[in-house]
C-alpha cells in the first residue's frame, strides 16, 4: 500500500527543523522525502513537527499497575517493591494479555513506536512453568502488536534474590534455576520469531544482585549468538554498588565489564551511581546507557552523570521503567534540567541531542538501527506533535524542536503512524479508550 503524507514541519537528524515536507510510504518504509512542495492531491495532513518514532528503551509492562498507589504512603524503594510482588503474583497470561495491551496502547498515544521490554515473570505460581514455558513472552509480544509498537523483548535472567540469597515467594516465577536452562527457555523463544522483522529476541542480566558472575557468559553468549541487544540493571542505588564492591572487589560495571557483558549492542539501564572508571569503561565499549528520570526521582535514587558518560562516548537512551508516567518528552527534559540541578548550571544538552537519544540511538539500542530517522528505506514511524496546544502555542519553525522537547507533554500527540500503519488519529488509538481499558485492567491485577 503507497500513502503520502504532508508535514507541515519535520524534524531531520541532526537537527534541523524542514517546512513542507512530503513522505511517501510504500507498505511499512518510508520510500521517498520531498522537502519544500505544496501538499500533494490525496496526501494526509500532518499538522504541527513530526518526528521519527520514540523508542522507548526500558519498560516493565506490569509497573503500569503501581500508578498511583504507590504514593500514598511514604515508604521506599523496599516498600515499592512490595508493592510490585504483588502485582508480579497475580499475573497470568490473559490478565498479562490485557494488562501489556492497555500499557502500550498509552505508549503509541505519546508516540512510541518501538519498546524494550525487560522481561522477568516468566513462568506460574511458585515457579512452576506454563506449558508452554514461554507463554508470557508470548502475550508481550502479541500486545506490542495490537497496540501497533515493534518490540525488543530482552528476556531477562533472574537466578538470585540478592548476591547469594536464594528466590523465595513471588521471586520464584522469574527465575529458571541456572544460566544454561534460562538459555534453553531462551532459545526455544527466539527460534518462534525467527524472521519476524518487527520482534527482536534480546536478553537481560537483570542486574548483579541477581544473576552471579559466573553465569552471566551464558546470556552474553546468547546475546551475541543472536546479534541481539543485551541490557542489565546497573548501579541503581549505591547499596547495590557497596555490596558488589565486598563481594567481588569490583562495582558492577566492572564485573559486567570483566565477563565480556559491554559492547555497542549492550545497555546499560540507570547507571546513576558510578566511579570514574565505570564512566571510562562504559563509554569506551560504546555502551548505550538508559537514563530513566521519572523512575529515578520516583524511587529517590538519584541522578546519573549522562552528560559525561554521552562525552566519554557512551550513547544515551530513554525509557519509562515502571511507568510512573509515559512520556518520553518529560524523560528527555528532565536529562537536562536535572543536571541543571545537580550543577546549578543551564546548557547541558541540546534538544537535538535529547530528540536524537529518544529516536535513533533508542531504537539502535533495541536492536532497530533502520529506524527513527525519516529517510527513504527507514521504517515509516511518524510521530506530530501540536504546536498550538496550551503548552505549545507560539512555536516557530526556529523553536519547534526545542518547544517540544522542553515544554510538550504526550497529550500533545495526534497523530501517530507505526511501520507504516496510522495507529493514533487525532489523539485516539486504533484500539479505542485507551484510559478504560487501563482502569479495568489495572483493577483485575492489583491485589
Amino acid at each position: 500500500m503507497r500513502t503520502t503524507y504532508w508535514c507541515e514541519l519535520i524534524w531531520l537528524h541532526p537537527g534541523e527543523v524542514v517546512e513542507n515536507v512530503a513522505i511517501i510510504v510504500e507498505d511499512r518504509r518510508i520510500a521517498e522525502v520531498y522537502p519544500g512542495v505544496p501538499a500533494p492531491p490525496g496526501a494526509v495532513r500532518l499538522a504541527g513537527l513530526t518526528l521519527p518514532g520514540l523508542a522507548n528503551a526500558h519498560s516493565h509492562a506490569f509497573h503500569r499497575a503501581l500508578r498511583g498507589h504507590t504514593q500514598t504512603e511514604r515508604g521506599s524503594f523496599w516498600t515499592w517493591r512490595e508493592q510490585m510482588y504483588g502485582v508480579a503474583a497475580r499475573l497470568d497470561p490473559d490478565g498479562y494479555l490485557a494488562l501489556a495491551t492497555a500499557t502500550y496502547a498509552e505508549m503509541a498515544l505519546a508516540g512510541i513506536t518501538s519498546v524494550a521490554e525487560f522481561h522477568y515473570v516468566h513462568h506460574g505460581p511458585g515457579g512452576v512453568p506454563y506449558d508452554d514455558p514461554n507463554a508470557m513472552g508470548h502475550v508481550l509480544i502479541e500486545a506490542a502488536r495490537r497496540a501497533g509498537l515493534r518490540i525488543a523483548l530482552l528476556d531477562t535472567c533472574y537466578l538470585t534474590g540478592g548476591i547469594g540469597d536464594a528466590l523465595v515467594g513471588t521471586q520464584l516465577r522469574f527465575g529458571d534455576g541456572d544460566a544454561h536452562r534460562w538459555a534453553d527457555r531462551a532459545e526455544a523463544l527466539a527460534q518462534a520469531y525467527e524472521g519476524a522483522d518487527d520482534v527482536e529476541i534480546g536478553a537481560a542480566i537483570h542486574s548483579v544482585r541477581a544473576v552471579p558472575p559466573e553465569q552471566m557468559r551464558v546470556v552474553v553468549d546468547f546475546a551475541h549468538r543472536h546479534a541481539g541487544p543485551l541490557h542489565a540493571h546497573v548501579s541503581e542505588q549505591r547499596a547495590e554498588n557497596e555490596l558488589c564492591v565486598e563481594t567481588y572487589s569490583a562495582t558492577p560495571v566492572q564485573v559486567l565489564h570483566e565477563h565480556g557483558a559491554l559492547g555497542p549492542r549492550s545497555t546499560a539501564v540507570h547507571a546513576t551511581h558510578l566511579s570514574d572508571v565505570d564512566v571510562a569503561l562504559l563509554g569506551g565499549s560504546i555502551t548505550h546507557v538508559c537514563m530513566c528520570p521519572t523512575t529515578e526521582r520516583d524511587l529517590a535514587d538519584g541522578i546519573g552523570p549522562a552528560r559525561r558518560l554521552q562525552e566519554a562516548g557512551a550513547p544515551i537512551v530513554l525509557g519509562s521503567d515502571s511507568h510512573a508516567v509515559i512520556d518520553l518528552f518529560e524523560e528527555a527534559r528532565s536529562v537536562e534540567l536535572y543536571e541543571r540541578l545537580a550543577t546549578r548550571e543551564r546548557g547541558h544538552w541540546r534538544a537535538a541531542e535529547l530528540l536524537h537519544a529518544a529516536t535513533a540511538a533508542g531504537h539502535a539500542s533495541l536492536g532497530f538501527p533502520d529506524a527513527g530517522c525519516l529517510v527513504p528505506g527507514a521504517w515509516a514511524d511518524l510521530v506530530s506533535v501540536r504546536l498550538d496546544s496550551v503548552r505549545t502555542a507560539g512555536a516557530t519553525k526556529g523553536s519547534a524542536a526545542e518547544c517540544v522537547v522542553f515544554a510538550a507533554t504526550a497529550a500533545d500527540v495526534h497523530s501517530v503512524v507505526s511501520g507504516g500503519r496510522r495507529v493514533v488519529t487525532d489523539g485516539r488509538h486504533v484500539l479505542g479508550d485507551v484510559g478504560a481499558l487501563l482502569r479495568d485492567v489495572v483493577a483485575s491485577v492489583r491485589p
